[in-house]
């Protein structure tokens, strides 16, 4: 989802998934890019209402598209995706869940970005920026997994101006990262004009570190910045199988019921 040029759009091997309890079906690659929960959390955070417009900036598939139309149920959504293929399943989507006209994919690059897009137009603006900064770590060797989640030209400040700048005056800016970034993702969003942020720790088991964190800010607010204990995805006990872990009963009522976050 790093800008660049939207190539010609294809039909790749494809896998469909269900979200919120199978509210929610999703298709995606069945090879290198796959969707994670990361997605349905960050759907969670965005306290969108009916009649309402949202813009998903990196929609991928759509996933979180998807998981908020479910959640506010006559909330109209927009997907902003580069990589045409992704669109594609994205548009794939939509069709299955019977959105119609609700949801919407538009394929283009968000330092190009659509007329359509106009500044301030939406209510509310959510956000899974590509994890990793250029020239560092390991890039996945997957293209298009690579292109999600490593950052391009466009690197975290510009997705959060951009963001901050899709939505309206009293409007939130909700955005999932990487913990370790989470003071970059603050002052982008406090140096573009967000205030009153809160912030959601996402730890693996009860006492970890913090790998991802939600962040959500309010255009044009005033006011401190709240952080909330973190909530932990996965029970202490090891699942029978002795491969995973279980999902704690806080994690499985936002994955599975649709509840909400902060």
């Amino acid at each position: 989802m790093t800008p660049g040029t939207p190539g010609r759009p294809e039909t790749p091997e494809a896998t469909e998934t269900h979200l919120l309890g199978g509210r929610v079906r999703c298709f995606q690659p069945a090879k290198g890019y796959r969707t994670a929960i990361d997605a349905v959390l960050l759907a969670a955070a965005v306290p969108a209402k009916a009649g309402e417009r949202v813009l998903d900036v990196g929609t991928g598939v759509g996933a979180s598209a998807f998981c908020v139309a479910v959640r506010a149920m006559e909330s109209r959504v927009v997907g902003l995706e580069l990589q045409a293929l992704l669109a594609g399943l994205a548009q794939q989507g939509i069709d299955a869940n019977n959105f119609g006209a609700r949801v919407r994919v538009v394929t283009g690059d968000l330092l190009t970005p659509p007329d359509e897009l106009e500044p301030a137009s939406f209510d509310h603006v959510m956000s899974n920026p590509p994890y990793m900064p250029a020239g560092k770590g390991h890039p996945p060797p997957d293209p298009m997994k690579a292109t999600a989640m490593v950052e391009g030209r466009a690197k975290l400040p510009l997705w959060l101006r951009f963001c901050v700048d899709r939505v309206k005056a009293g409007g939130s800016c909700t955005v999932i990262h990487r913990a370790d970034r989470l003071r970059e993702v603050c002052d982008g969003l406090t140096g573009e004009g967000c205030g009153a942020l809160e912030v959601l720790p996402i730890a693996p088991i009860p006492d970890a570190t913090a790998k991802r964190v939600i962040v959500r800010g309010w255009k044009g607010r005033a006011g401190e910045t709240i952080f909330y204990p973190p909530l932990v995805l996965h029970a202490a006990e090891i699942h029978p199988d002795g491969h995973r872990r279980p999902y704690s009963e806080a994690a499985q009522s936002v994955l599975r019921d649709a509840e909400p976050l902060l």
